[in-house]
């Protein structure tokens, strides 16, 4: 399945690049589930994030891979794709784009997932849309 998200904030696109860091990533974090940032090495190819995700009765594991990475005069975007996943997800792939719009930065989450079983994804994409829709105000807020 594949879910977009964008957010427009009035900040210049290679400062908004600059501010994807790793006290952006734990700011994005959602309430629920709490989660424990394990390692973050950054954006660039090869790098690694990891994260604990805790559900109160178990916790899961989340390691993803940077893929890719690209700066243009237009545009920054990084990919990163799931290498240990949770129980619930059986592929992920995240590309973050930075998008030069004006004097402002469009920042777009374009998401593809798949889960074991069909209607599972089914179930978690309005699951996976509130914790996107979460990020704006925060990006909003951080990049204004």
């Amino acid at each position: 399945m594949r879910l977009e998200l964008s957010c427009q904030v009035n900040q210049d696109f290679l400062k908004v690049k600059a501010g994807f860091n790793e006290s952006l990533f734990s700011k994005l974090s959602p309430p629920f589930p709490p989660v424990n940032l394990v390692r973050y090495d950054g954006s660039e190819t090869g790098d690694m994030v990891s994260m604990e995700l805790n559900f109160l009765f178990f916790k899961q594991k989340w390691t993803s891979k940077i893929t890719d990475n690209h700066t243009d005069s237009k545009e920054y975007y990084f990919v990163d794709e799931g290498v240990e996943l949770p129980f619930f997800l059986k592929r992920w792939k995240h590309k973050h784009r930075i998008i030069k719009e004006g004097a402002s930065t469009i920042i777009r989450d374009e998401i593809e997932f798949k889960a074991p079983f069909g209607l599972l994804s089914l179930l978690l994409y309005p699951a996976l849309y509130i914790q996107f829709a979460y990020r704006k105000p925060i990006y909003k807020k951080v990049f204004a």
